[in-house]
This record gives structure tokens, sequence and C-alpha cells, in this order.
């Protein structure tokens, strides 16, 4: 048979014990406080003394407690305060990603503008503009070099013509179609433009090389020696391209030729203009020789 659940302390050594020591720990305290009491009452001092080393002995014990309390009270503010801050991280980052698109999209609007103004100056300079159009693509990888115009012959646009855009030369028209035009860029190796040396007006070709740079090649050996930094512009010579347009600088000295960068690069080519092909004007026509004096001896008779 099963013993009882119900078993009193007098049956339990074990239990008899316990409420032995509890009943001894209860009247020391009593007396404990009880002479603490008297001590306060009848010696202040005394007692004031024994409550310092009381503190003393405690305070470590104090301080350690009272830090593990307020570390466990503050565990569900330090949970709400990173989640507060969480949330706010993510409102910061997407208004930053917003404020760096914003900035691009202004960068982009203000170069935008700085090319719009130099095409606009351009524009005012060139002759017989026929229109503005837009470069929708390039062979930039390919040995040949050329442009695709979005207008046409309906636009005006007809073979021959030269294009420029803000930076400089681009190259001239190769053939059209009704709203497209092939442009030849300077930078095939077919292209080659008559050019001038800014700094002291001498005459030079600026042959494409098929590779994104120019070759400038001399005409005449009396100066042929070229120098870095050396910039060319179009002279004009036997017509087709404007004078005075940019067109390369110099990158390496040579004495015959020398490679040269285009001022119009073809991986940022966008708005191109078409203007009509220049005409050199006419020589003066050579003034009359006049005619000799009759002779006083033909008079007479």
């Amino acid at each position: 048979m099963a013993p009882s659940r119900d078993r009193r302390p007098g049956f339990s050594r074990r239990a008899q014990y316990g409420l032995f020591f509890t009943y001894i720990l209860g009247i020391a305290l009593a007396v404990v406080g009880a002479a603490l009491l008297a001590l306060s009452t009848f010696n202040p001092a005394a007692f004031a003394m024994a409550r310092a080393g009381v503190a003393e002995l405690t305070a470590p014990v104090s301080a350690v407690l009272g830090a593990g309390v307020r570390a466990v009270a503050s565990v569900p503010e330090t949970i709400g305060t990173y989640f507060r801050v969480h949330d706010e991280n993510e409102r910061l980052r997407a208004r930053l990603d917003r404020a760096h698109g914003a900035l691009i999209a202004g960068r982009r609007a203000q170069l935008e503008n700085a090319r719009l103004r130099a095409l606009l100056r351009l524009r005012d300079r060139l002759p017989d503009v026929v229109t503005t159009a837009r470069i929708v693509s390039t062979t930039a990888s390919s040995t040949r070099r050329y442009g695709l115009l979005n207008a046409g012959a309906w636009q005006g646009v007809a073979e021959g013509q030269p294009v420029s855009g803000p930076e400089g030369l681009i190259g001239r028209i190769l053939y059209t179609g009704p709203n497209t035009a092939r442009v030849l860029l300077i930078t095939d190796a077919e292209s080659v433009v008559p050019v001038v040396r800014v700094r002291d007006g001498r005459p030079a070709l600026a042959a494409g090389r098929g590779d994104g740079l120019i070759d400038i090649r001399t005409i005449d050996t009396a100066d042929g020696r070229f120098r870095p930094g050396d910039i060319f512009v179009t002279s004009g010579t036997g017509g087709i391209f404007v004078p005075g347009v940019p067109v390369a600088r110099v990158l390496q000295a040579g004495s015959e030729n020398a490679p040269a960068r285009p001022f119009a690069r073809a991986d940022v080519l966008d708005i191109a203009i078409v203007h009509r092909a220049f005409m050199p004007p006419p020589p003066p026509a050579p003034a009359p020789v006049p005619s000799p004096a009759p002779s006083p001896s033909a008079t007479d008779s």
C-alpha cells in the first residue's frame, strides 16, 4: 500500500530540523532587532557607526543588485529604442536615396543645359544651319566609325553636309534616308579633314585612324614638328567644312604625323547641328590693265 502524502513534520527528521532552525533564526533576528532598537535609543552614536559599517558591507552587493535590476528593467526600453532607431534609419535611407536621385538628375540637367547653351552659340556662329538633330547611335566599337542622325532628307539633310556638335567637328553626312542620315565620323579611316594649327596657322590634314583617335599629318616640311597640346581647327580649304571649328588636340610629339584626340568624342555624342557645305568665296577679279596712251607721232599723222 502506497504511503500517505499528508505527512506531518513529526514524522520527518528533515522537516523537524528545518522547523527548528526556522524558530532559531526568527528568535535570533528578533534579539538582534531588539538589540539594535535599544542601541539606537540609548546610544545613537554607536548605532550610527554600526549602521555605517553595515552600509559599507552591503554597498557592493546593493550596487550589483541595483545594476541587475536596472538592466532587466531597461530591456523593454532597449528593444523599443532599437525598433524606433531601425525605422528612423530606414526613413533616413529612403530620404537619402531620393535626395541622391534628385542630385544626379540636377547634375544631368546642368550638364544638358551647358551643352545646349554651347549648341546655341554654335548655331549662331555657323552659317546656313539646316537642322538640329540627335545622334541616336554610333559604331564606337567597330573599325568603321559611323553615327546615325534622327533627321534626313525630309528635314533638308543632304549628302556631304558637315555635322558639328558643342565640342567640335563630328563628321559629314554619308547618305540620307527620309528621316535618318548616316554620318561619317572624323575618326573613321576614310575621313580626311583639312585643318590648321591654332598657334601659328600651319596647315595639316586630320585623318581618322579607326580606333577613336586622329592622325595629324603635315602637308609641307617647313615646320612639321607637332607638340603635345597643339590644337587644330578646320581650315575651310576645299570647301565643305566651315573654318574655325575645333577638330582635335595633339597627344604626343611627332615630326611628320602625331596622334590626336578629337574634341567631339564618339562615346558622348548626343546632339548635332547639320549645316550646308561651306563654299569659299571666289578670288577677287584681277584689276583691269590700262591701255597704253597713243604716241604723239601717230596723233600728228
